[in-house]
């Protein structure tokens, strides 16, 4: 039967608050009830609130890296039936990292093959007995000092040429720089003589190849 009057229902609260309070065992009992409904809110609320926060972000998340596609319409169709296009992307083009090729003379100066030759003919020119500085001293005016210090080391008699045996010929002519080639009885001398301002001079060579 319902309880009609405010009184009733206070009698029942008074019961409901004051049974735990009856014997140690009812308050154990409330104690445990308690506790029982703060876990259960405690893992099913976070649960309910992170579903919806989920639920909210979701749309959002959708749109956020959506491409974006652009259309044509071909005269005559229907706006609806574009055709879907993609525009194409080219690479930048590659940063040229080389320096400028020197500019290369037609002719060699007479200059330029008259030093290659007189250095040459003292190369080949190393009598028995002659001396690393007697031969590097023949060398030396048409020899740039840079290049006399590397040859200090070399030993005459260790040089296989001995004579030339044909005219001086230019394989590649710069502005600043000739690269000759010297016939020798022990092949090809290759020779690298460059402008220094004070007249040509020989600045390099390899010798024996063919």
């Amino acid at each position: 039967m319902p309880i009609r009057t405010n009184r009733g229902r206070a009698a029942v609260y008074r019961k409901l608050w004051g049974w735990p309070l009856r014997s140690p065992r009812h308050l154990a009992v409330a104690v445990f009830l308690a506790v029982l409904v703060l876990t259960a809110a405690g893992i099913i609320v976070p649960k309910v609130l992170g579903r919806g926060h989920g639920q909210q972000a979701a749309p959002g998340a959708a749109g956020a890296s959506t491409p974006v596609a652009t259309s044509t319409t071909v005269p005559g169709q229907r706006p609806d039936a574009g055709l879907t296009t993609a525009v194409p992307t080219s690479p930048l083009p590659t940063r040229i990292t080389s320096g400028p090729t020197p500019t290369s003379r037609a002719d060699a100066p007479p200059q330029a093959l008259d030093a290659v030759t007189r250095f040459a003919e003292r190369w080949v020119d190393h009598p028995a007995g002659i001396t690393a500085k007697d031969w590097l001293d023949h060398l030396r005016p048409y020899t740039t000092e840079e290049y006399l210090a590397v040859m200090a080391d070399v030993d005459p008699a260790n040089v296989p040429a001995s004579r030339v045996t044909g005219p001086v010929r230019a394989a590649v002519s710069f502005a600043k720089s000739v690269e000759a080639e010297v016939p020798t009885d022990a092949g090809t001398l290759h020779v690298t003589v460059i402008d220094t301002g004070k007249g040509w001079k020989v600045a390099g060579y390899e010798q024996g190849r063919s």
